[in-house]
């Protein structure tokens, strides 16, 4: 066999070998990146049905404070802004600022309730205290699984060479549910009495 053929033989296996190997490795990235963005995807809906369970229990609380505390108008008022803006929160930017007004609100209310013993010892007001408690926590466990979910696929966006690929198909970088006011959040709102 000539050697030309030979070498021209080589040169083309080598290049469809490497063609095959871009093509799974392009293939493999996209398809893992489509599957971070829905995991993360259906984590922000769950911490939306989280902050929706919330928002729906605090009419029910705020009216059985009033109950016993109606002259503290503006802590009613604080949690009644505090819920639209939860409600009205579009993505993980805006929730995060809601989450840290809510959360002072929330405190502002039960610090009203601290006042009142009769209030402290209603059934009613602890069946909502203790609604509220399993909410705040899955709404934290709903928070660190929808931030892991956008560390994971944050780092494959960032890393090379993924980082050309990613943003030449349209991925951009997800953001993280925080608050704009650490403190707020820095401990739950005391609901036990």
């Amino acid at each position: 066999m000539d050697t030309g053929l030979v070498t021209t033989l080589i040169v083309v296996g080598v290049v469809v070998v490497l063609l095959v190997v871009v093509g799974v490795y392009l293939w493999v990235t996209y398809n893992s990146l489509v599957t971070l963005k829905l995991r993360v995807d259906e984590a922000w809906s769950d911490i939306t049905v989280q902050l929706k369970r919330r928002a729906d229990l605090i009419p029910t609380i705020v009216e059985t404070v009033k109950g016993y505390a109606a002259h503290e108008k503006s802590v009613f008022e604080s949690v009644t802004r505090a819920r639209a803006e939860t409600l009205g929160a579009s993505d993980a930017s805006s929730a995060s600022v809601a989450e840290g007004h809510m959360q002072k609100a929330l405190k502002g209310v039960f610090a009203v309730a601290e006042g009142y013993p009769q209030l402290q010892s209603s059934q009613n007001f602890l069946q909502l205290q203790s609604e509220l408690v399993d909410t705040e926590d899955k709404i934290q466990s709903a928070r660190r699984f929808y931030n892991g979910g956008v560390r994971e696929l944050n780092t494959k966006i960032r890393v090379f060479p993924n980082s050309t690929f990613a943003k030449s198909k349209g991925f951009s970088e997800a953001t993280f549910f925080e608050t704009a006011e650490p403190a707020a959040i820095a401990e739950p709102p005391r609901v036990q009495f």
